[in-house]
């Protein structure tokens, strides 16, 4: 299951995992940011919140990972991984060659450093 908070406000998502991911995640995410993106334009940023990272229940649920970050990625202006997972880090390296959006990677106990890093246009 994947918790999505969309906070209007900052233009922020906060996603939550809690379990392996699945195809219906990216659905259920696609569901709640995009009518958000069509609205406003653009996402600020979304959060991934997760202690360690929980994986993908299947080959078909990765795939729809990645479809969810190709047609998201020009639309969200930075991407926060709060983990304690090495995949954190390792986003942060390696996805900042694929995508659009800044990223950077806090520990997950930094949540409401996440969100000023990207309310204050992360000039922080």
């Amino acid at each position: 299951m994947l918790n999505i908070n969309l906070d209007e406000n900052n233009s922020i998502a906060i996603l939550t995992p809690e379990g392996e991911l699945t195809e219906d995640d990216f659905k259920h995410a696609t569901e709640i940011i995009d009518p958000y993106i069509k609205k406003s334009g653009k996402l600020k940023g979304i959060i991934i919140h997760v202690k360690s990272f929980p994986g993908w229940d299947s080959f078909s649920s990765l795939l729809s990972h990645l479809k969810f970050i190709k047609e998201h990625h020009r639309l969200v202006s930075y991407v926060a991984f709060v983990t304690d997972s090495p995949v954190g880090a390792l986003a942060e390296n390696i996805a900042g060659h694929f995508v659009s959006a800044e990223i950077k990677s806090f520990s997950f106990d930094m949540l409401e450093k996440a969100v000023d890093w990207i309310s204050s246009d992360a000039t922080t």
